[in-house]
């Protein structure tokens, strides 16, 4: 009686003992889990991770996912030159693909805001030369896509991405045009004569910032203008005619004839200078300033009244034209 007592305490107390047992291992495994998720979460989520994690989707081109990643991980890390580099280059290529002025300027300020908050970081000295030529790169065409205002920190900018050796194909042709929105035409031209370089085309440079292809007819529209501010007509008028054979865009094409008919005008070809109107007219239709040159034309050459039918036609067209109202008194 005593042993069968004995013998049924003895398998109570093992039950009791393997209950217990297992019941502590649960709750071991339950407060491993509960701290190695966390632990295991934050090892993902370190910076080198985080990196390789941005770096693959700008590869992507997934430039907006880009942006929010890179601005949470900044209001930790404010000071950090690669979130805020990425960040910047990020805003930039969000900015120039939108369509509307304001939000293509909210994007590229905050492009500048993070690259210049970038290079003024204590980390930026630790950078390569290249990485910063970038920035300063991606900062001079930011600047330049405010405005003329702000012409002069695109040179700055541009320049100091040139002598931290960065090549980008498209460097020359951003600092013609800044130069001459800053009325510096001489230095206008020869960044545009580097820009027409072939050897500047056989290396794309930083392609996923910019489009590959050969010059363009902005840049011989953009050349011609420097050239006729330099009072050197005859390489105006060159320019021009290349962009009006290259181009296929009708207002660049318009807006080249309309500067050579005005060359060929003052310098009395007039009959050459009509027929760059006509064309004008046959090709894309009836235009306002069109009719009020074809109008100083014919003033030129002394026909008053061809001339004030001309300016007649253009107020019509456009009632707000200004200066063939002033020719008509009005």
């Amino acid at each position: 009686m005593l042993k069968a007592r004995s013998r049924s305490d003895y398998r109570t107390h093992l039950r009791r003992n393997n209950i217990i047992r297992w019941t502590a291992l649960a709750v071991i495994v339950l407060v491993l889990g509960t701290v190695l998720v966390p632990v295991v979460a934050g090892w993902r989520n370190q910076p080198g991770n985080e990196r390789q994690n941005l770096l693959r989707l700008w590869e992507e081109g997934a430039y907006e996912e880009i942006f929010e990643i890179s601005k949470t991980a900044l209001a930790g890390r404010p000071l950090d030159y690669f979130l805020l580099t990425i960040h910047g280059f990020s805003a930039y290529q969000i900015g120039i693909a939108q369509i509307n002025t304001f939000d293509i300027l909210t994007y590229i300020d905050e492009c500048i805001w993070s690259l210049r908050k970038a290079l003024l970081s204590k980390n930026s000295a630790l950078n390569n030369r290249a990485n910063n030529g970038r920035v300063y790169y991606v900062l001079g065409k930011a600047y330049y896509y405010k405005g003329t205002d702000f012409a002069d920190l695109a040179v700055k900018y541009l320049e100091q991405a040139r002598e931290a050796s960065y090549f980008a194909r498209d460097i020359p042709e951003y600092l013609g045009l800044a130069y001459a929105a800053i009325h510096d035409y001489r230095s206008s031209v020869a960044a545009f004569t580097l820009a027409l370089d072939p050897a500047n085309y056989e290396n794309n440079g930083d392609s996923d910032i910019q489009e590959p292809g050969g010059p363009s007819d902005t840049l011989f529209l953009a050349i011609a203008h420097s050239y006729i501010a330099l009072g050197d007509q005859d390489l105006a008028k060159a320019y021009l005619q290349r962009c009006i054979e290259t181009s296929r865009d009708s207002q660049k094409v318009v807006a080249a004839r309309l500067l050579l008919a005005g060359i060929l005008r003052n310098e009395g070809y007039f009959e050459e200078a009509e027929a760059q109107y006509a064309l004008i007219l046959n090709e894309s239709g009836e235009n306002a300033e069109v009719h009020y040159q074809l109008g100083e034309l014919y003033a030129a050459r002394g026909d008053t009244t061809r001339a004030r039918a001309e300016w007649r036609r253009a107020v019509r067209i456009d009632p707000a034209h200004k200066l063939a109202r002033q020719r008509l008194g009005m």
